[in-house]
């Protein structure tokens, strides 16, 4: 390297060494420098956390609440963290889902029926089902429930034939658990369930039965909620065969502990959820609830059960799911055909042993509904033809002697009814009328009357089922709608048949009081009762108005027929013939006309001291 050469590299040198060191930051700079990298590293991490967060959120929505150590220690501690699952087994006619949180029946669908509004039929699902067992375990309060299970299998599906069945299985250790065995046949709408506990004694407190907490809320599956919630309530079966059920109006609830029940249901108007325990339930608390702002679901119902447990600790139940139709019920067995309310006292009798066989029959020939009522309407009228003409004769005889009333009243005057009425009934036993001859027979028709009124809204085989204009037997046929009517009780509809109904009943009335001769105010209450009923019967089942509309239109044609076979001429002679007959030869009077004559006579002699007074 020559002279010049080297001369420069050692001025380059020197220059970047002085800039070095006369430009060296200071120590204050550089502590200022650290602290604004240290602010710009903060942001960035801050940023890239909440990128991630919103990427978490996205993208996984599952929380996972931290285990307690102390809960897992407990007994059934491990059971009770867990995820909830669920394991779907079916036939022919049930889809229901278990739940492994619980073990339980999360939801049931009746897979051959569907909503009024067309949708699939699903009794009850949702958060609001429970069913679990209640017990002590230790210092723990345990309601299975709450507890996750281990199922046996993923799913099971049964060919109609064939049963098979899963094992839902709440753990305590390895060879210490309660099982919840599931059982199901390829048909039917029935589904068995075993409780089995296993090595649990020194567990769970000894007793003979266990506490079963079941609650549900049922499903709208119907037009009208209003009338849907009208039928749906908690039935009990107690093992005397006796079936009581909670109130339809109100919200009620009822402790029954002097009685054993067969079964509990939890009843809609045309589908019914039953329990049924097999060694008996020894003590019941039930409670229905009704949440009038809720529009999804008719009823709330609940049932505290203790179960009785058979000789080797396990419970023996079955559930029902399936529809209230009465020969479906009987075939269950259990009585369960007595969830079909046909009514009290005598109107039950009337509607199970000599309406429902007669509707049977003409239900095999797969008629129309509407025709089956038709002629379940004709062979009625056909059996209460001899009363209809027996009231008709009365009334007419009532309408002959009408001249000789009015005679009675001028000749009495008005003044004194006490008087008056004690003429009438010696007019009456002169010419051999009974006075309550025309209104006896319509008495004795009022209860069947009354009992097709329970008949008809309890009929599942009208639900769905069209005629003319009707597009469902089962609720109102709606020809007409409206804003909501506050104070006629919200109604919003104009029900076609039951106006027909009104109609045809104004007309029957207006034809009656001609043959009877009413006059006075007797002749304007007849019209007053078709007027109530076309409020009261408006949304009650097309079905129903339609049978009413028949039974008026039949009474018609009668009456029409009868009165070529009634002379007035003929019943006025007869009636002169009675009133020459000496009073020794005339039939015996009744004790109802003897009472009558007696009161009469009391009431004219307390008139007479009245009238001495003043």
């Amino acid at each position: 390297m020559d002279k010049n050469t080297f001369t420069g590299l050692f001025l380059i040198m020197a220059i970047i060494a002085g800039s070095i060191y006369f430009l060296k930051p200071s120590e204050a700079d550089l502590k200022k420098e650290r602290e604004v990298q240290h602010q710009d590293s903060l942001k960035k991490a801050g940023a890239a956390a909440t990128a991630a967060a919103k990427n978490t959120a996205k993208f996984d929505t599952s929380k996972t609440a931290p285990v307690d150590s102390a809960l897992l220690k407990m007994p059934f501690g491990a059971a009770s963290v867990g995820k909830e699952d669920f394991v779907t087994i079916e036939n022919k006619e049930l889809l229901i889902k278990l739940s492994t949180k619980g073990g339980k029946v999360s939801s049931v669908e009746l897979k051959n029926y569907k909503t009024f509004s067309k949708q699939p039929l699903v009794l009850f699902s949702g958060d609001n089902n429970q069913f679990g067992l209640k017990f002590a375990a230790g210092v723990a309060n345990i309601n299975t429930n709450n507890y996750y299970f281990t199922p046996s299998a993923k799913a099971l599906t049964v060919a109609e034939k064939d049963s098979g069945s899963v094992t839902m299985r709440l753990s305590y250790s390895p060879t210490q658990y309660i099982d919840y065995v599931y059982s199901l046949k390829g048909d039917g709408f029935k589904l068995g369930l075993t409780i089995k506990p296993t090595g649990l004694d020194a567990v769970i407190a000894n007793s003979s039965t266990y506490n079963l907490n079941w609650a549900a809320s049922l499903h709208k599956q119907e037009k009208d909620m209003k009338q849907e919630r009208q039928y749906a309530n908690v039935y009990y079966y107690n093992t005397d065969g006796d079936v009581e059920y909670l109130s339809e109006t109100k919200d009620d609830q009822k402790s029954i502990n002097d009685k054993k029940m067969a079964w509990v249901a939890f009843k809609q108007h045309f589908f019914s959820n039953v329990l049924i325990a097999k060694n008996s339930i020894a003590k019941t608390d039930i409670s229905v609830a009704t949440d009038v702002n809720d529009t999804t679901d008719v009823r709330q119902m609940k049932a505290d059960l203790s179960l009785t447990r058979a000789a080797d600790g396990s419970v023996p139940l079955e559930f029902y799911f399936g529809p209230n139709r009465f020969n479906t019920l009987k075939d269950q067995g259990h009585d369960l055909d007595k969830l079909v309310n046909l009514g009290w006292g005598p109107l039950k009798y009337i509607n199970r042993f000599a309406v429902l066989p007669v509707f049977n029959f003409l239900n095999k020939f797969n008629w129309n509904y509407g025709l089956i009522i038709l002629v379940l309407t004709v062979l009625l009228k056909l059996v209460l033809s001899p009363l209809t003409y027996k009231s008709y004769l009365s009334m007419a005889k009532m309408r002959v002697l009408k001249p000789e009333m009015d005679e009675i009243k001028t000749k009495v005057g008005e003044d004194n009814p006490t008087l008056l009425q004690q003429e009438y009934l010696k007019l009456y036993k002169k010419a051999g009328v009974n006075p309550l001859g025309g209104c006896l027979p319509l008495v004795i028709q009022m209860p069947i009357v009354i009992a097709f009124f329970k008949f008809f809204p309890s009929l599942f085989e009208l639900r769905g089922e069209s005629f003319l204009w009707m597009h469902d037997l089962s609720t109102y046929d709606s020809v007409i709608k409206f804003a909501p009517v506050a104070f006629l009780g919200g109604v919003n509809h104009v029900s076609l048949m039951c106006l027909l109904m009104t109609i045809s009943t104004l007309i029957y009335t207006y034809f009656n009081n001609q043959i009877s001769g009413a006059t006075g105010q007797m002749k304007y209450i007849g019209y007053i009762t078709p007027l109530v009923f076309l409020f009261t019967l408006n949304s009650y089942p097309a079905g129903l108005n339609y049978y009413y509309f028949l039974a008026n239109m039949f009474t018609f044609l009668q009456q029409y027929l009868i009165k070529f076979m009634v002379d007035d001429k003929k019943i006025h002679a007869q009636i002169q013939e009675n009133k020459k007959k000496p009073e020794d030869t005339k039939k015996k009077k009744s004790g109802f006309s003897a009472k009558m004559e007696e009161m009469m006579r009391q009431q004219q002699q307390v008139q007479a001291n009245k009238n001495k007074k003043s």
